[in-house]
């Protein structure tokens, strides 16, 4: 387990996000492209704020989709706008 948010650094309140959502895990397209095994373990620890912030931005299909790595959530410009101005508020 990483002891920080893997997007802004914090040390607070870490959860695992599935970068495959587990609502997900049942549907044909993702079981086609992906094992169970890796639908289930794919994930990386954010903070509380980061990971609402996600969750509240994209639908799941398109989290699934087309930011299932960590690389791919740090290339994404809304998420990274997001993490420099969280980092602003510490």
């Amino acid at each position: 387990m990483s002891e920080r948010c893997e997007l802004c650094e914090s040390e607070h309140f870490l959860t695992f996000h599935h970068l495959i959502p587990k609502t997900c895990h049942g549907n044909k397209w993702f079981k086609k492209h992906f094992d169970k095994q890796d639908m289930r373990e794919r994930g990386v620890y954010l903070c509380r704020r980061c990971h609402s912030f996600v969750h509240k931005k994209f639908p799941e299909k398109y989290l699934g989709r087309h930011l299932n790595t960590l690389e791919k959530l740090k290339a994404n410009d809304v998420i990274m706008t997001y993490v420099q101005w969280v980092k602003g508020k510490r």
